[in-house]
């Protein structure tokens, strides 16, 4: 179900900027920027972000469990894409929020 719903995010995040970069073919720095100013689109980016981070964790996981037999082999995968999931979202809230 978490896939499916995540899905969903990604889906309206992917087709909101396709329609925005459509309809502002002329888009200047000053524009990108008043978008990610405001709370609506910083919340959604951060929505779209959490969502891609839990959509490929779950992915991974599942692909892990069923591909990568040996326990320790599958622990380490299984530890760098937790780490690296925590790396971007830390990233990702700098980036948004400008912490």
């Amino acid at each position: 179900m978490m896939q499916r719903v995540t899905a969903v995010i990604l889906l309206a995040y992917t087709v909101f900027m396709i329609g925005y970069l459509l309809f502002n073919p002329d888009l200047d720095y000053n524009q990108w920027r008043g978008l990610f100013d405001g709370t609506f689109m910083r919340v959604f980016s951060l929505l779209a972000l959490l969502s891609m981070v839990a959509h490929a964790w779950i992915g991974l996981w599942s692909v892990s469990t069923d591909y990568i037999k040996p326990t320790g082999a599958r622990f380490v995968f299984q530890s760098v894409c937790g780490l690296l999931a925590f790396i971007y979202v830390v990233w990702g809230i700098q980036i948004l929020w400008g912490i």
